[in-house]
């Protein structure tokens, strides 16, 4: 599908591409995609990934971001990394752990040992006050 085609689908194009999803024409929408309409007309249709591929996709995003693979970034931010997918939901995914690990290059051990460090970091935020 071309962003020529519609104003719409160059304005829906970053939210498609960060979600790992594919734009399509109406026409070939199925069931499960969401048709977009402009003016009460059907102009482009979105294409969701499954829940697996959209990890992958949510990660290339990320590396899009960064302009580099994300095993090539330093500690802080691949730390970084894991609170932002830790907010999206990444870790409630069958394997995400293994997933966001081999992609920054680290153990599942050190994903869990930044996961429980923000915890602690968050918990003790409230700790001084009263």
């Amino acid at each position: 599908m071309s962003e020529e085609e519609h104003p719409l689908c160059g304005a829906v194009r970053p939210l498609v591409d960060a979600i790992g999803a594919t734009l399509l024409n109406p026409e070939q929408a199925g069931d499960e995609d969401v048709v977009l309409s402009w003016e009460g007309r059907p102009v482009v249709a979105v294409r969701l990934p499954r829940l697996p591929e959209s990890l992958d996709g949510i990660l290339a995003d990320l590396e899009r971001r960064h302009g580099t693979p994300l095993a090539g970034l330093d500690r802080r931010a691949k730390q970084a990394v894991v609170r932002h997918l830790e907010a999206r939901g990444a870790f409630a995914l069958r394997h995400g752990v293994e997933t966001v690990a081999a992609a920054l290059g680290v153990s599942r051990f050190t994903i869990y040992n930044y996961l429980n460090r923000e915890k602690a970091g968050r918990a003790g935020e409230g700790l001084g006050e009263g």
